[in-house]
């Protein structure tokens, strides 16, 4: 994309009203942007997109009601893989970060930043296809670091389907019976399913597990 020529369509995704509306403002600043949709939820956004104007990049929270980021960016990189998604979030877990690159994340930003900052990554998604800040970029190096393959990071640090079914379930007031209950397995299953994430992410409580849960956007506070 030449950007002398043409301006970068943004949507922004993120339920904090307020938080949306002060970024549509910031971004109606630069010369090179424009915001073309703004959306409460990714389901909201999803259910409003127009084939005929898509957006070029999405800024995409992680954790929304409704339908996350994660979710968000799954869809995405399913149905719209041309579209490129740069994270703007306060959680920047090492588990959060892997899921995301899994689901075709081009970058990922602390809501916190400069807005000069956030101006470069914008660009740098669309000129050379992905930006992480320098703090993401250290983490990752720290996930690949002695790692020879991808595999080999996702395979200690994401969780499958079920793990994150009952991490969950585990980080609401459900007893361990209900939580069974819900997940249509018996309650010696779950006591495995404890003990194995206690072990897997180095947490020796159910308040750790809740902990984890919240640090890694997998539950909302």
């Amino acid at each position: 994309m030449e950007l002398k020529e043409q301006c970068i369509k943004l949507a922004i995704v993120d339920d904090h009203i307020l938080f949306r509306c002060s970024l549509a403002r910031l971004l109606a600043g630069f010369e090179d942007c424009r915001v073309i949709a703004e959306a409460d939820n990714g389901r909201e956004f999803i259910n409003g997109l127009n084939a005929a104007n898509l957006p070029d990049i999405v800024l995409l929270d992680l954790s929304m009601p409704a339908m996350d980021g994660f979710a968000t960016a799954a869809w995405l990189y399913q149905n719209h893989p041309a579209i490129h998604i740069l994270m703007l979030s306060m959680y920047d877990g090492d588990q959060s970060i892997v899921r995301l690159l899994q689901y075709g994340v081009k970058g990922f930003l602390k809501k916190d930043i400069h807005p000069d900052e956030l101006h470069f990554a914008i660009r740098s998604v669309v000129q050379s296809g992905c930006y992480f800040s320098q703090e993401v970029s250290g983490k990752l190096a720290g996930l690949f670091r002695g790692n020879h393959t991808f595999g080999m990071v996702t395979e200690r640090t994401m969780l499958t389907t079920q793990e994150l079914a009952f991490l969950k379930l585990a980080a609401s007031d459900l007893t361990y019976k209900e939580i069974a209950q819900r997940m249509c397995i018996n309650l010696r299953a779950v006591d495995g399913l404890r003990e194995h994430l206690f072990e897997k992410l180095a947490v020796k409580s159910r308040v750790g597990l809740a902990m984890y849960a919240l640090r890694q956007a997998i539950v909302a506070f």
